[in-house]
């Protein structure tokens, strides 16, 4: 099968393997722009235009494609897409709004070819549409989630439902872990799928459950120690790698990577303040307590909590703010 592909990080980069590996022809990648990104700030390539560079398949990296907005670069990019004569576009966090004209571009596959394009999205639609599907699933304790293959429309994640695969979020899953399963749940599915191409359906949407996965801020970051120990702990999963929950302590920000809410029966504590330095750093929040096990000091690697405590003695009755 001849394939556009479009997509940028190590989600998408998964899915592009997996095409390759099942012997598809990938006739051209779309990707954002190399990034300044390290210390140093050197131009990067993204995830998967390093996939698609080892594979020698053209490359395109637009600003936009929209010919409003980005012009004559826009126009030459959609007449590259076009002179593909590819049968379908496949996308998974491409992180462009791809126009109408251009969804339409394909030969198309399944019944009627009526597929053009499928987007591969991390969320059991219609539940989490938008740009942060994982992470929102973990910070609000959803028990499951799962990537859902979706013919491509011109809404926000809006469009009919091809197929579905659920797993489970486990306690421990951060946004890093999850979406790593998910990519490779979601490939298998995607390969799957398209070994029977003419016969793929479409089912609409239900509207009842749909919400929003607004994007991640590093407003965000700053733990709110008056909630309850489970949601901030969720939060440091969710917010793990980005944008990672921090609290100060002595004028010191230090980022939190790993915790577990702690049972008690009660606690007289203010909220922030640290109850117990056994089997953890344990601090009071609104409701409940959690246990901080992995931390990171400004300019340091993540650390557990007692080399932490080595190098960063805390005391009972100290409060993060």
């Amino acid at each position: 099968m001849k394939i556009i592909f479009a997509g940028t990080p190590d989600f998408a980069a998964c899915a592009l393997e997996a095409l390759l590996g099942a012997g598809h022809e990938v006739c051209l990648v779309l990707t954002q722009p190399d990034r300044a990104c390290g210390r140093g700030m050197k131009l990067t390539p993204s995830a998967v235009k390093t996939v698609a560079l080892a594979h020698h398949i053209p490359v395109a990296t637009p600003v936009t494609l929209s010919i409003a907005k980005g012009g004559a670069p826009a126009e030459e990019a959609h007449s590259l897409i076009k002179a593909q004569g590819a049968d379908v576009l496949i996308v998974a966090a491409y992180g462009l709004i791809i126009p109408q004209a251009i969804l339409d571009m394909p030969a198309g596959i399944g019944r009627n070819r009526a597929i053009k394009a499928i987007n591969i999205h991390a969320s059991l639609l219609p539940r989490w549409r938008g740009a942060a599907p994982v992470a929102r699933a973990i910070e609000a304790g959803d028990p499951q989630t799962g990537v859902t293959l979706m013919k491509m429309e011109a809404g926000l994640d809006t469009g009919p439902m091809i197929d579905t695969v659920f797993t489970d979020i486990e306690d421990q899953d951060t946004t890093a872990s999850l979406t790593e399963r998910l990519a490779r749940i979601g490939s298998e599915l995607l390969v799957k799928d398209l070994e029977r191409a003419p016969e793929l359906t479409c089912t609409p949407q239900p509207e009842a459950g749909a919400c929003y996965a607004s994007k991640l801020l590093k407003t965000e970051a700053r733990v709110d120690w008056e909630a309850s120990a489970g949601l901030i702990c969720r939060r440091i999963r969710a917010f793990n790698p980005f944008p990672s929950c921090s609290s100060s302590v002595r004028g010191t920000a230090i980022k939190f990577w790993a915790a577990e809410p702690v049972r008690l029966e009660r606690a007289d504590a203010a909220p922030g303040t640290i109850i117990s330095l056994e089997d953890g750093i344990t601090i009071a929040a609104g409701i409940g307590a959690l246990r901080i096990l992995e931390l990171q000091k400004p300019g340091k690697k993540r650390m557990n909590w007692k080399p932490f405590l080595q190098s960063f003695p805390l005391h009972i009755g100290e409060t993060f703010k």
